[in-house]
């Protein structure tokens, strides 16, 4: 497994967001489901080693995140877009590409900068100041940086927010042909997204993981339930309803 969680839990004062969370999740594509406010951020900010769990066991592809050594390791091979993406607006799409790809130590990082952004479709925007690109651009943008070091984990926030239909759609399959060798983890409120991309799902409520397992799986704890204009989105009605009881 290249993610083991074991009793993890963050607070801030007062307030845990994440809440006793077990969860394993090899290679193939993990969506992560919820509401506002489930605690989705902050356990993908915990998984890219932005924040430390205030307790519980936390192993990432074979290392322990908590050792500066293993955390090291650990970030040459990982590709994290946050929710709130900054940048530096003067930037041309390249340049802006491979400043990550040199924080990450990537080898050649010239022909690894111009495949990610090929890969994302801005090929023709390379050389681009990303004060000109639109929201949608910007947000290719920054899963180009999240994928120049090929990782082998990919955590993925609101990846699709500002993508057109077309543009989501090239991005699903992405994710699946990145899912083939890597682990990718998404966090969404695109109940669809998961359904055309995703492997494994979990879905959290409160800080806790109150479903895990296949779309189908899934779908299957929405018969009978009337909220929602879709079975998928009928089955996480139904959880949440259910966790909320």
């Amino acid at each position: 497994m290249n993610v083991e969680i074991t009793g993890l839990t963050r607070r801030f004062r007062r307030r845990a967001a994440v809440r006793a969370v077990d969860l394993n999740i090899g290679e193939g594509v993990f969506g992560l489901l919820g509401p506002n406010g489930a605690g989705k951020t902050t356990l993908l900010r915990t998984l890219a080693t932005v924040i430390p769990p205030t307790s519980g066991t936390l192993r990432l592809l074979g290392r322990d995140p908590g050792d500066t050594a293993g955390r090291r390791e650990i970030r040459r091979s990982l590709g994290y877009l946050p929710q709130n993406m900054g940048y530096y607006p003067n930037f041309t799409v390249f340049e802006f590409v491979e400043y990550f790809a040199l924080l990450k130590e990537v080898r050649s990082p010239g022909p690894a900068v111009a495949r990610a952004v090929e890969w994302v479709g801005l090929g023709d925007r390379a050389r681009a100041k990303l004060r000109t690109l639109s929201g949608g651009m910007l947000r290719r943008a920054g899963i180009a940086q999240a994928i120049v070091n090929e990782p082998k984990l990919l955590l993925l926030d609101e990846p699709t927010a500002g993508l057109d239909p077309e543009q989501r759609m090239e991005f699903r399959a992405l994710l699946r042909e990145i899912g083939e060798r890597a682990t990718v983890v998404v966090s969404t409120h695109l109940v669809e997204d998961v359904g055309a991309a995703c492997d494994q799902v979990g879905l959290m409520h409160d800080g806790r993981i109150v479903f895990h397992g296949t779309p189908e799986a899934l779908t299957a704890r929405g018969r009978g339930h009337d909220v929602g204009d879709a079975p998928l989105e009928r089955g996480y009605a139904a959880v949440l309803a259910e966790a909320r009881t």
